[in-house]
């Protein structure tokens, strides 16, 4: 009796034990063998940033326009909104899809259709001496090595980021949130052209 009241005891501390780690701190980025960031398969249901449709930051036209749709860990986001900053380990999904018009009832106006491609962007300062990183993954792309410092991604959003490396002036709900705790750079909110 006395070691099925033990095997009892440790089963139930175990579960105790279990529901005091804090759920919000997952997911995290996770990384293969060969350090190649693997595709996070539950990103649709983190926090959702905000959406764009036909972003360009080039003034040269694009041939192509797609929706962008930006979420982050939920836990991520609440660390924000607590201080204006991006803890470790935060990331970013830019979900890419293409974009359709007049088709079944509808007459006018876009609307999203088939997976493109994901972009990523990671604070992992432990794996990325310059602290983020950005991975690009095909629709069916299961892992990505971090693109080189220097490329476009990395550049534009050093140059033109808001907030630390994300593009918090075209996140409606953050913007405020960021100028509240003064992590708001407002010299980036203009209008420049991108080279």
């Amino acid at each position: 009796m006395k070691s099925m009241l033990c095997s009892v005891l440790v089963v139930v501390t175990g579960f105790a034990l279990l529901a005091a780690v804090p759920e919000e701190k997952a997911p995290r980025p996770q990384y293969d063998q060969k350090g190649q960031l693997i595709r996070p398969a539950d990103y649709r249901e983190w926090m959702f940033l905000s959406a764009g449709y036909g972003m360009n930051y080039s003034p040269a036209p694009d041939s192509h326009e797609m929706f962008t749709n930006v979420f982050v860990q939920r836990w991520a986001y609440n660390a924000f909104v607590n201080s204006g900053k991006w803890p470790e380990q935060s990331m970013f999904v830019i979900d890419e899809r293409d974009a359709a018009s007049r088709s079944s009832i509808n007459q006018k106006g876009h609307y999203q259709t088939d997976l493109m491609g994901l972009a990523i962007e990671v604070k992992d300062s432990a794996r990325n001496p310059d602290k983020w990183a950005y991975y690009f993954l095909a629709a069916d792309g299961q892992t990505a090595d971090a693109m080189p410092k220097g490329n476009p991604c990395w550049s534009c959003h050093d140059a033109h980021a808001a907030v630390e490396h994300t593009f918090v002036q075209f996140y409606p709900t953050l913007k405020v949130v960021a100028k509240k705790f003064g992590t708001y750079n407002e010299a980036r909110e203009q209008v420049t052209e991108v080279k």
